[in-house]
């Protein structure tokens, strides 16, 4: 339990960070505007039409008498506008990310710079960053997609649906809106998707921890966009923890390193 109040404490620290330094917090502002005001236009589309969708899905219930096809039709409703809330939730970021790579790439180096000692770089150019970053994220949406249909699935359960399937959704959620903001720090340090995703099964609770507020508090209209850049200097934070460049010697290339063509071999970390 501790190391869930640890993460909720690199939330924090990001947020702090940011608060004393104004510059980089309207820096960071700008690509969260831009993806919101996408977003936004989404979820006002799917709230219009999800009702329309999902009355041509349920033609069987066409002829069902008051109220069993309401009561259908409605909770499928809902249930549509709750999954596309969730996707929103996690895609915000890896687009915001995508979109503000330049961005936030630079506020990440200014954390690790203001804390002291290395400040890893990549060393790849932008177009081969953004490529990575992509790449990565669409791995990550298609495993949270999967996750999605499952919870989606669950959600007719009754009761369970209602309580336990919510709950377990936050908490993959949280972890891989954890994942996309660390993303950002570990990259420079040369760790590959593969390798950022044991690094961070090592640590659930502590993700958790980190990413699970962040999502409850993404949920609030506009809130994403004024936390994305103390998010990314906490999450900067956070795998600072996660990744000691000096705890061993560099141990050469390691399983997961194939893909070394798209970043330099990871730095040697601790799980």
């Amino acid at each position: 339990m501790s190391d869930l109040g640890a993460g909720f404490g690199y939330l924090m620290k990001g947020q702090r960070w940011v608060a004393q330094h104004g510059r980089w917090f309207g820096f960071g502002l700008l690509p969260g505007l831009v993806t919101l005001v996408v977003y936004a236009g989404a979820l006002v589309g799917l709230g219009y039409g999800a009702d329309d969708f999902v009355g041509w899905a349920t033609p069987f219930a066409d002829d069902w008498s008051s109220p069993w096809q309401g009561i259908l039709r409605t909770g499928l409703t809902a249930l549509v506008f709750v999954f596309g809330l969730f996707l929103a939730v996690i895609t915000f970021t890896a687009v915001t990310l995508l979109v503000g790579q330049p961005f936030y790439e630079s506020l990440s180096e200014e954390v690790d710079r203001s804390e002291g000692g290395d400040v890893p770089e990549s060393g790849l150019p932008l177009w081969r960053e953004l490529w990575i970053s992509a790449r990565d994220s669409l791995r990550i949406l298609l495993r949270v997609a999967l996750y999605g249909i499952i919870l989606f699935a669950c959600g007719f359960i009754p009761v369970i649906g209602q309580t336990v399937v919510p709950a377990i959704g936050f908490c993959v959620s949280g972890y891989f809106l954890a994942e996309e903001l660390t993303a950002v720090a570990l990259q420079r340090r040369g760790m590959i998707l593969k390798d950022r995703l044991v690094l961070l099964r090592g640590r659930r609770m502590l993700v958790l921890g980190f990413g699970v507020p962040l999502t409850l508090a993404f949920l609030v209209p506009f809130v994403a966009v004024f936390l994305m850049p103390g998010a990314v200097a906490g999450a900067t934070l956070l795998a600072r923890d996660l990744v000691d460049p000096d705890a061993a010697p560099d141990p050469g290339p390691g399983p997961g390193t194939a893909d070394s063509g798209d970043a330099p071999a990871p730095r040697a970390w601790s799980a």
